[in-house]
Parts: C-alpha cells; structure tokens; sequence
C-alpha cells in the first residue's frame, strides 16, 4: 500500500463513521428533559448502609425554597434551604458555550439541563435532602483580603439531636468542604448514617467528530478498583459494571471539559469511607436522569458527645494543573478517549510550551516543530524512497505499454524493478504511519483540554477548539495536500491517480469542521514535510542526472 492509498483509505473510513453517526442519530434520538425532570431528581433511593441495618432515602420530591446564595472569586453558588443542597453554580472565571462574556452554569435545577448536588443523613428524624435548614444570612460573599467564606446551616435532628451542615468556599479553589457536624444532647447513642450524591440528566452535549466524543456520566475511583466510568445507557439497561463498596477514593460525574466529584480521600481535606467502607450506587431515574452516590455508615456519637464528618465537593472545569492536586487519579476525568498515551504526553509538553510562550495557538506551532525534528530521520529515509520512485516513473509507464493487460507480468516486472534499483514501495508509507496516532491523539488532547477551550490564537483564530471560522486554515491544508501530490509518484493505475486529484478537496472538506487548533497542527505539519521533501527530491533528482551525464 503506497501512500496514497492510505490517504484514500483514511478518508473512506471517516466518510463511513460520518455518516453511520448520522444514521445513529436518526434512529436512536437522545430523549429529552422534561419539565417535571426537577421534582424527579428526588426520588433515588440508598440501600443497605451496614450487615444490619437498610435505610432508605426518601423517596418524595424536592421542593424549592429560599435561597441562600454564595459569591466567592470562582463561583456565584445557589443553595435551597430544602434540603441545604446546592441547585445551582456558575463558574466565574469560565465563559458559557454560546457566550463567552457570561459565567458557565454548571449545576441547575431548571431549564436546559437539571444538575444537582445532594447530601442528607439517614435514620428517623435526620434531615435529609428534603428537610428544611436554616441559615443565619441570605447572601454570603468573599471579601477583599478573605481566604473563606463559611455558610452555616442548621436543622433539628430527633431527641434534641442539633444538625448543621457547613459550606467552606475558598479562595482560588474550585474544591468546596462539606462538613456535617452534629451534637448528640440526647440521652442516648446516635446511629446514622449519610449520604452524597449528584443528579444529572443524561444530555451529552459535545458529539465531536465521526461519533466520537468525550466522555459524559457517572465515575468511580478507589485505589482497588483504579479508574471506572459508566455510560448512562448501562445504568438504564440495569447492566452498569463498578464497584459496590469503597473505602476511599472518589464518585464523579463527568462532562466535557467539567466535573463534579464528592472525594473521600484524607489528601483533599475531607474523611475516608470509615471506620466502614462507602456503599457506591448508580440510579437510571424518570425524565431522563441519574444519579451516582456514596453511602457512609458514621460511627455511633455518645451522648453528650459532637461529631463531624467533612467530604469536599469538587465543581470545575477540568484543567490538569488543579486536577492533579485534588485526589489520586482524579486526573483521570480529563477523558482523552484510547489515545491517552499519546494526548496526555503531547498536553504536558504543549502545556509547558506554553507556560514559555503564553500562546495556546503558538505553542501548537511549536510543538509541531518539535515532533517534525523528532520524526525527521524516519521522513527523510521515507522521502528518499518516493523521490526514487518518482525517478522510475516514466520507465513504469514502458513497462505498462509494453504488457498491455496483463497485470500480472506487469506487477512482476515493476517489483524486480524496485529490487534492482534497490526501491521499498512501502518506505513512503513510514511518515503517514507514524503520524497518525499523533494526529488522532492531537484530535484527543484539543478535545478534551478545557484549557484550549475559548483560547485564542492570532488574526481571527479566536477559540482553538472550534472550527476556523473564516475556513481559511482548512483551504491553506488543501493547497498544502495538492503541492504534496505533485511531490510524490504516480499512481500506476489511472483511476487511482485521477481520485489522488480529488483527495486534497475532500480532506479539505472533513478538516472544515476539525477544532483550528488541529488544522494549525497540519497545516503547519505540511509545510514542514513539502519543505523536506522538496529539497530531499532535488538531490535526488540532481544526483541522479549527474550520474547520468557523467
């Protein structure tokens, strides 16, 4: 297979997911929120929390009340005196999808999307998730020259039992502390138990290219069972696969570029899954909505005696430098699909690029310069062959004239050639081989890297990860991809040389709607190689009509 045969096959391929991805869509179309979606996200229930005892959690709707709201450097927090639950978070620092100038909203009880985050304790007369707290204020604000703003919320428990459940925002920190204090003044032991949880619907907003997107739903890390996420499909079709129990770790849900997490992990400031493990449970719920929650058994508080139980809250977006100092395998969220071993590489060098250059799109550049070095003997020996091939071309076509129809005499002829002229057919296939596992893990790594997101470049490049507005990169790549056909030999056969002639115009269709940070990639890939090429061509040809006159 010569290399343009591999290009051909390529496009074919992507053609073909193109448009069995549109025929998914048709066929299987996602349902829809509805808009009794809110009062369903309620209605999840917990099973046993110890070898004893089952508590259930209510299973009736959440009722909204008065809200308590939170601003802080990162976020404008919204949370409902029922249940003391947070309904709704914007991230300040982070531009909505269809307008950057206002906050992203990532948690929401209503509208497009219902995402919440919920916690309650189980056992009679504990508040749960459905009870109504008290707050001292209404509106909570991070002052000038404070670290933390705390919001206090309290609620009755059974025979004088007194319950509070405190927020801790802080500074610079997308990680928030949730801390359940509770005073046991009766006369008696207390036994509860509490739980966390997140309610999602099961949108999943960023279809990518050719069927392919990032990860959306629910995931499970513990240090025995590492890394494990579950689509929204497997929960619903009650086959969902992942850890039951859990004495640390993490729950998530997951979306592209943002994530929630409850971390019970002593490392991010919060209270392990003891002196019992967690119990890990994923729900399908009506209107199209799940959940994902943890159950802890807490130890029994003496009279008398107080106990608190912290387990932050991550709610952010997923860039690497915060991820990797929330929790053990947190970075894992950050979903670069198969290609992991080549995307996460090429974002640490390009994220440390960056720090050199403050450019995303410029550091790109760069980084394709690093690769081309890196790849520069293979190309070389690979531009060799072709520059050969394209040598032997017109003594092809005499070998073609002379067998007529027969092809077969006529392969044979052309191999004893190539032998002869000591030719590997294949060596012009080395550099597309070799590219394009970094090509799909650059595809990866700008889809999932919220640091690209809303990124800009130069001139009218104004976010990296969507498609060039203008189309003016996808052209220059087709340009590109002509000049590198009249580089490389014919094809033997006519047909196949006429399709060579359309391939630049149908790459340059599919890279229309590629992320402008990938199509800078091969564009400035291209240049390169037509640059290397071109001059490994000339000395070929220039060596061999020296040969020839001498």
């Amino acid at each position: 297979m010569d290399t343009k045969r591999l290009i051909l096959f390529i496009a074919l391929s992507f053609s073909i997911l193109f448009f069995w991805q549109k025929y998914m869509e048709q066929r299987y179309p996602q349902p829809k929120v509805t808009a009794s979606a809110t009062a369903s996200a309620a209605s999840a229930s917990a099973t046993t929390t110890s070898n004893t005892t089952t508590n259930t959690t209510p299973e009736s709707n959440v009722a909204k009340g008065q809200r308590i709201t939170v601003v802080t450097d990162l976020f404008r927090a919204e949370i409902d005196a029922n249940g003391g639950d947070l309904r709704h978070v914007e991230l300040l620092k982070v531009g909505a999808t269809d307008d950057p100038s206002k906050p992203f909203v990532l948690l929401q009880d209503e509208g497009e999307h219902v995402y919440i985050a919920q916690t309650g304790l189980l056992g009679e007369g504990m508040p749960t998730h459905k009870s109504v707290f008290t707050a001292a204020q209404s509106n909570y604000t991070l002052a000038e020259g404070q670290n933390e703003v705390v919001v206090r919320l309290e609620a009755p428990g059974p025979n004088g039992v007194k319950i509070a459940k405190i927020y801790t925002f802080q500074r610079d920190k997308y990680l928030v502390d949730v801390k359940y204090q509770i005073v046991n003044a009766g006369t008696a032991p207390l036994t509860t138990s509490a739980y966390y949880r997140l309610v999602r619907d099961g949108k999943v907003e960023n279809p990518g290219m050719f069927g392919t997107h990032t990860f959306t739903g629910p995931a499970v890390y513990t240090e025995e069972a590492k890394f494990q996420k579950v689509d929204f499909d497997k929960i619903r079709k009650g086959e969902a696969k992942y850890v039951p129990w859990a004495k640390d770790g993490w729950i998530a849900m997951i979306q592209h570029y943002f994530v929630s997490a409850w971390i019970f992990t002593p490392e991010a400031g919060g209270d392990a899954c003891t002196p019992n493990a967690c119990q890990i449970e994923m729900k399908a719920l009506p209107d199209n909505l799940f959940s994902v929650g943890a159950i802890v058994q807490l130890p029994s508080i003496a009279a008398g005696q107080t106990f608190e139980k912290s387990v932050p809250i991550f709610l952010g977006p997923q860039e690497s430098k915060r991820l990797d100092t929330v929790a053990k395998g947190f970075d894992l969220v950050k979903d670069y699909g198969m290609f992991t071993i080549f995307s996460k590489p090429l974002f640490a060098v390009l994220q440390f690029i960056h720090g050199l250059v403050g450019n995303w799109g410029w550091s790109i550049i760069i980084v394709t310069i690093l690769l081309k070095a890196a790849f520069y003997p293979l190309a070389s020996a690979s531009y060799r062959s072709m520059a050969k091939m394209r040598l032997l071309a017109p003594r092809m076509e005499e070998l073609k004239k002379r067998h007529g129809e027969d092809r077969v005499k006529f392969q044979q002829s052309v191999m004893e050639m190539y032998k002869t002229e000591k030719v590997n057919p294949l060596g012009g296939c080395l550099p597309m081989l070799v590219q394009i596992p970094v090509f799909i893990g650059f595809y990866w790594m700008l889809l999932a890297a919220v640091e690209l997101r809303q990124a800009p470049w130069e001139f009218w490049i104004h976010d990296l990860s969507v498609k060039d507005p203008l189309y003016i990169l996808p052209l220059i790549m087709a340009v590109s991809m002509y000049v590198q056909t009249t580089l490389s030999p014919p094809p033997p056969d006519p047909m196949q040389a006429k399709m060579m002639k359309f391939m630049p115009l149908i790459f340059s269709v599919f890279f229309f709607f590629f992320p402008a940070g990938l199509v800078l990639y091969w564009v400035v890939n291209n240049i390169l190689s037509i640059i290397q090429q071109y001059v490994i061509t000339k000395q070929i040809e220039n060596a061999a009509q020296k040969a020839k006159n001498s």
